[in-house]
C-alpha cells in the first residue's frame, strides 16, 4: 500500500491531470494595510462587522472574526464547492505560517477544533496510572478541567488543585508546588484565566516542572490573539488553544503545540488517514514524525485557511501591539472603577499578571442584578462570572474596542450604583 507521501504525491498528480488549480486570490493573503501609527485604532475597528447598536465586551467567550478572515474563509469554500476538491494543499502550506505566529516548529503544531480538544488529546494520551496525580489550577475552564476528570473517572488519577489567586508571580508559583508530591506527573495552567484575567507566569512554572520531571502543559485558550506567544522560550511541553476567541479565527478552528522531543511521549488515541508515516495490511504502521499523527481525515480546509489569515491579520497588526493597546484599556477601565468604594476588582493590577479582561463586582449588591442593569440598559454585551463562586461580571477588551467603549462600562456602573 502507498504510504502517506506516495499518496499526497499521487493526489496532486491527479489534480493536474484535470486541470484543476486553485484561484489565486484564495490562495494568497492579500496586503492589510494595517496602519503603523499609534492612533489607527478605529482603522482596525472599521474591519470588523460588529452591531454598532451594541457594545462587545466579550472576547474572551467568543471573538468575532475581522473582514479579510471571514472574506478568506468564504472564498476557499466556494472554490473548494465549485471544483469538489479537498484543499489539503492549503492546509499543508498553513501550517509554517500558524507555527511561526506562536513561536513553534511546523512538525509540532496540529490544527483541531477547540482548545478543549487539545487538552483532551493531550489528557488522553498521557501514560499514566491509577494514583498518578495532575496539579491544575481552580480556574481552569471545563474544557480544561473535564479531559483530568475524566481519567480520574476512568483510570483513576488523582486531580489535585490549587488557586491561582494572588498577588505576585511566587505566590502563584508556592501554590502550585504546595500541591506537588512525588507522584505528581502533569501540571497543567490556564495561560490567562478565563474567570479573572490572571496571566500566569507561565516561563517559570516551565522552570518548576522542569526541576521536578513533570510534564507541563498550557490551556492557551485565552492567550491566542491576546499577547505575543513564543512556545518554544516558555518551554512548556505541549499548549492548546481555540482560533474563535482573541484570535478572531472560524469558529471550529484550535492548535494544539507537541514538542518535538516529546511526541512520543502523547499516545494518539485517535488515527487515521494522515496519521501514519507508512503502513500496510496487516502488521506494518509507522506514525509521521509530527504532530499531525493526531490529525485523523479529512480536515475542513477552508477553516484552516480562515485560521491562517487570522495569524496574519493580527501579525500585520503587531502582537506588541495588540498586547499594549490591551493594557492600556484595561488600565483606563481600572482607573475609572478605582473610584467607585463598593467596586471590588479581582483582577491583579500589575501588568506581567493580567491581559485584556478585567472582573469586578459590587460589594453591596446581587451580582446578577448588576449585571443586568449594565448590560441591558447600556446594551453591553459582557459575561457573568459564577465559576469558583467568584460572582462577578468580565469585561474582555480587544483591538477593535475604544476608550469610549471603556467609558461606557465606568458611566454604566455609576449608574447601577445609584
Amino acid at each position: 500500500m502507498p504510504d502517506r507521501r506516495h499518496f499526497l504525491r499521487t493526489a496532486a498528480l491527479s489534480v493536474a491531470a484535470t486541470g484543476w488549480t486553485p484561484h489565486l486570490d484564495v490562495l494568497a493573503a492579500p496586503t492589510l494595510g494595517l496602519p503603523t501609527g499609534s492612533d489607527d485604532w478605529a482603522q482596525v475597528r472599521a474591519r470588523y462587522d460588529l452591531w454598532a447598536e451594541r457594545t462587545y465586551l466579550n472576547t474572551g467567550g467568543l471573538g468575532p472574526a475581522p473582514r479579510p478572515v471571514l472574506d478568506r474563509f468564504r472564498a476557499v469554500t466556494d472554490d473548494l464547492q465549485l471544483r469538489s476538491e479537498t484543499g489539503h494543499r492549503l492546509i499543508e502550506e498553513a501550517r509554517p505560517v500558524v507555527a511561526r505566529f506562536f513561536g513553534a516548529a511546523e512538525r509540532e503544531i496540529m490544527f483541531t477544533r477547540n482548545a478543549t480538544e487539545g487538552n483532551a488529546i493531550v489528557a488522553s494520551g498521557m501514560h499514566l496510572e491509577a494514583g498518578d496525580e495532575v496539579v491544575i489550577d481552580s480556574h481552569a475552564h471545563p474544557g480544561g478541567a473535564i479531559p483530568w476528570l475524566n481519567r480520574w473517572k476512568q483510570d483513576g488519577v488523582v486531580v489535585r488543585v490549587f488557586d491561582p489567586s494572588g498577588t505576585d508571580a511566587d505566590g502563584i508559583l508556592e501554590r502550585i508546588a504546595r500541591q506537588m508530591t512525588p507522584r505528581t506527573r502533569i501540571i497543567q495552567v490556564s495561560h490567562v484565566t478565563a474567570p479573572t484575567g490572571i496571566l500566569m507566569p507561565v516561563d517559570r512554572i516551565a522552570g518548576l516542572t522542569r526541576e521536578a520531571g513533570c510534564w507541563f502543559h498550557i490551556d492557551g485558550a485565552q492567550s491566542a490573539g491576546m499577547l505575543p506567544i513564543d512556545l518554544r522560550a516558555i518551554g512548556c511541553d505541549s499548549w492548546a488553544t481555540s482560533g474563535h476567541k482573541w484570535l478572531g479565527a472560524p469558529h471550529g478552528t484550535g492548535v494544539l503545540f507537541l514538542r518535538a522531543n516529546r511526541l512520543d511521549d502523547i499516545r494518539p488515541t485517535e488515527v487515521g488517514a494522515y496519521s501514519d508515516a507508512g503502513y500496510a495490511l496487516p502488521d506494518r504502521f509507522d506514525y509521521i514524525d509530527s504532530a499531525r499523527r493526531h490529525e485523523s481525515g479529512t480536515r475542513n480546509a477552508p477553516l484552516v485557511a480562515g485560521l491562517e489569515m487570522a495569524c496574519r491579520f493580527m501579525d500585520g497588526i503587531g502582537m506588541d501591539r495588540v498586547r499594549e493597546r490591551g493594557l492600556e484599556l484595561t488600565s483606563r477601565l481600572r482607573t475609572g472603577l478605582q473610584a467607585f468604594d463598593r467596586i471590588e476588582i479581582l483582577t491583579p493590577e500589575e501588568d506581567d499578571l493580567h491581559g485584556s479582561i478585567l472582573t469586578f463586582r459590587p460589594r453591596d449588591m446581587d451580582f446578577r442584578a448588576f449585571h443586568e442593569a449594565l448590560s441591558t440598559p447600556f446594551k453591553l454585551r459582557i459575561r457573568i462570572v459564577t465559576e469558583a463562586d467568584l460572582n462577578a461580571v468580565r469585561i474582555s477588551l480587544h483591538v477593535f474596542n475604544s476608550e469610549t467603549d471603556a467609558d461606557r462600562v465606568i458611566e454604566a456602573v455609576r449608574t447601577a450604583l445609584i
